[in-house]
C-alpha cells in the first residue's frame, strides 16, 4: 500500500458569499473536481466539509475550525481542496495550517495543481499563502478607493430605501439610486400627511397599507408585503429623503432626487418627539406632543375624566392636561389644566392675528407689489449660503496643508475634516432649497396671510380634533406649561402679521384703509410686513 493510500483526507470546499469571490468555482464544482481527482489517484477521503464564509478574517469559519480539531484528534491527516486560498486568505489561519504541516500533524495538502508535504521547503507554502493574503489587501484598497470616489459623487453605497430603487444597468461601481415609479408618490404622500401634524405614524401606516395598497419591493426571496410599524418610523427619521445620507458617521449630499426639503424633515422630527423617536400613545388629544412642563421638561399629556353633575345627575366628560413627571418625579407642577381653559388661551393668541376680509385684500396687494424686493432678499440668502460653503472648503484645504506639514495629528485632522464635510453637504442641500424658496416665496407668504384670515374663526367653531392640532402647530412649537398657564413661542413669520393687524385696526378704519392704503397706510404696512417678506 502506498503512502498516499495511508493518508486519510478531509475534502474542504469553500465559497465566499462576498462579491470578491463570486468568480471562484462553486462548492459543487470544487467537490466534483476533487472527488474525480481522488478517484484517479486512489485517495482515501473520510469526510467532506463545505462552507460559505469569507476567509479574509481569522476565526470566522466554524466548519474550518471543526475540521482542524478533528485532524488534531487523528481522524485525518490530509486536506484536499481546490486551491490553497480556499483554506486561508489571512496570516493567522495560514500560520495554523503551516505549523500543523511542519509538525507532521498534516501529512499532505492536495490541490488541483500540486501537493504540499512536511518535508517541502516552507517558503513555498508561505509564498502562496502570502499571495492569497495580499490579494485581499489589494482588493480592500481598491474597494475603499472606489467607495470614496462614489461618496464624493453623492452616490449612496446602500440599499435604496422605500420609494427609491438601485439601478443595475451601469458599469460596476457606477450604479446609483433613482425614484421608484411605483412607490415614490405614495411615500411622498406619507410625508405630506405626517407634515399636517394631525395624524400619528400608526394611523398613517394603517391608511398606507389598507387604503393606498402600499407594499414593499418584491425580490426573489421576500417582499410584496405591507410595511411594518418599524419601517414607517425608520423612514420618517431617514435624512435620505431630504437629499442627504450618512456613511461611516459622515453626512454626504446625495445625487439622488430629494423627496422632501430639510425644513420638512426637521418638522417631522419635532412631531415625532425628542431625537425623532416615536412616542407611544393610548389616546389622542389635540395638544399633546407639542407641550412640555416648564419646570422639569417632561412631556405634558392629557386624560379624560367623567364626573357626575349633582344638580342634574348627568355624567360629563372633561379633558385635563398635566405633567407626566417622567424626568423628575419631584416636579411641583401637579395641577391639572382644563382643556377648555387651554383653548381659551389659544383663542386669545389667535385673535392677535385675526385679519378681516378688507385688511386681507390690502395685505395681499402689498405683498405682491414687493415681489421683486423679496426675491432679491431670498437670493441674498442664497449667496450667504454660498459663502459658508466656500469658507468650509477653504478650511478643509488648510487642514490638509496643516496635516501635510505635521502641524496636527491624524485624529484632529479626521475629526475636523468630517465636521467640515458634513457642513458642506448640509449647506449644499440648503442652497438648492434656497433657490426654490426664492421662486416660491409669494405662494408661501399668501398662505401665511391666509392663516391669519381664517385660523381664529376655524379654531373657535370646529370640533375637529385634527383641525385644532394643525392650527396649534402652525401657531408655534415647543409649548411649555407653567402654573396652569401655557407659553407658546411665536413663529417669526407671525410677528409682522400681528403688528400689521394691530396697525390696521387701530390707525385705519376699513373704509379709510381701502381708499388711502396707497399712501401712508400702504407705506407703513410695507415696513411692518418686511420681516414676513424676508422669511
Amino acid at each position: 500500500m502506498t503512502t498516499e493510500n495511508k493518508i486519510k483526507y478531509f475534502l474542504y470546499a469553500r465559497k465566499s458569499s462576498e462579491s470578491a469571490d463570486r468568480q471562484v468555482q462553486s462548492i459543487e464544482d470544487q467537490t466534483r473536481i476533487m472527488l474525480k481527482m481522488a478517484e484517479q489517484n486512489k485517495l482515501n477521503i473520510v469526510d467532506n466539509f463545505e462552507e460559505s464564509k469569507s476567509a479574509k478574517k481569522p476565526n470566522n469559519r466554524p466548519v474550518f475550525e471543526k475540521m482542524l480539531k478533528r485532524i488534531e484528534t487523528g481522524e485525518a491527516n490530509g486536506i484536499l481542496c481546490w486551491e490553497i486560498n480556499r483554506l486561508s486568505r489571512n496570516p493567522v489561519d495560514s500560520g495554523k495550517i503551516q505549523w500543523m504541516l511542519q509538525q507532521g500533524i498534516i501529512k499532505s495538502i492536495r490541490t488541483n495543481s500540486r501537493e504540499y508535504k512536511p518535508e517541502d521547503n516552507a517558503l513555498i507554502l508561505s509564498v502562496e499563502s502570502g499571495t492569497a493574503n495580499q490579494y485581499i489587501i489589494d482588493l480592500k484598497k481598491g474597494v475603499k478607493r472606489g467607495l470614496e470616489s462614489k461618496l464624493q459623487k453623492g452616490m449612496a453605497p446602500m440599499l435604496a430605501p422605500l420609494g427609491y430603487l438601485n439601478t443595475k444597468t451601469e458599469s460596476r461601481g457606477e450604479n446609483y439610486i433613482v425614484k421608484d415609479p411605483a412607490r415614490f408618490r405614495l411615500i411622498r404622500r406619507i410625508w405630506d400627511v405626517m407634515l399636517t401634524g394631525r395624524y400619528t405614524p400608526p394611523y398613517i401606516l394603517e391608511k398606507a397599507n389598507n387604503e393606498w395598497g402600499l407594499r414593499t419591493r418584491q425580490t426573489k426571496r421576500k417582499g410584496g408585503k405591507p410595511i411594518s410599524r418599524s419601517t414607517i418610523y425608520r423612514m420618517l427619521t431617514d435624512p435620505f429623503y431630504a437629499g442627504l445620507f450618512k456613511y461611516d458617521g459622515i453626512t454626504y449630499q446625495g445625487k439622488h432626487e430629494p423627496m422632501i426639503t430639510l425644513a420638512e424633515f426637521d418638522k417631522v422630527q419635532v412631531l415625532l418627539g425628542r431625537a425623532g423617536k416615536p412616542r407611544a400613545k393610548t389616546h389622542e388629544f389635540p395638544f399633546t406632543g407639542i407641550m412640555k412642563c416648564a419646570e422639569c421638561g417632561s412631556a405634558v399629556t392629557a386624560i379624560n375624566k367623567t364626573k357626575i353633575i349633582k344638580k342634574t345627575g348627568e355624567s360629563k366628560t372633561f379633558t385635563y392636561y398635566y405633567c407626566t413627571k417622567r424626568r423628575n418625579h419631584k416636579c411641583t407642577q401637579g395641577r391639572y389644566r382644563k382643556a377648555e381653559d387651554l383653548e381659551k388661551e389659544i383663542q386669545e393668541e389667535l385673535i392677535k392675528y385675526d385679519l378681516e376680509k378688507e385688511y386681507y385684500d390690502v395685505a395681499i396687494d402689498i405683498i405682491r407689489e414687493n415681489n421683486s424686493e423679496a426675491v432679491q432678499q431670498n437670493f441674498a440668502i442664497y449667496e450667504n449660503i454660498n459663502k459658508v460653503i466656500d469658507e468650509s472648503k477653504k478650511q478643509t484645504d488648510n487642514l490638509i496643508e496643516m496635516r501635510y506639514k505635521g502641524m496636527i495629528d491624524d485624529i484632529t485632522f479626521t475629526t475636523a475634516k468630517n465636521k467640515l464635510q458634513s457642513t458642506i453637504a448640509e449647506f449644499e442641500q440648503r442652497k438648492k432649497e434656497a433657490g426654490k424658496r426664492a421662486v416660491n416665496w409669494l405662494d408661501m407668504t399668501e398662505k401665511a396671510i391666509n392663516f391669519a384670515n381664517k385660523a381664529c374663526e376655524v379654531f373657535d367653531t370646529t370640533d375637529d380634533f385634527n383641525a385644532k392640532k394643525t392650527i396649534a402647530l402652525t401657531l408655534g412649537e415647543n409649548w411649555t406649561l407653567n402654573n396652569e398657564k401655557v407659553f407658546i413661542p411665536k413663529r417669526k413669520w407671525l410677528i409682522p402679521i400681528a403688528k400689521f393687524v394691530s396697525l390696521v385696526k387701530t390707525d385705519f378704519g376699513a373704509l379709510e384703509l381701502e381708499n388711502n392704503h396707497i399712501a401712508k397706510g400702504r407705506n407703513t404696512s410695507i415696513d411692518i410686513l418686511r420681516p414676513l417678506l424676508r422669511s
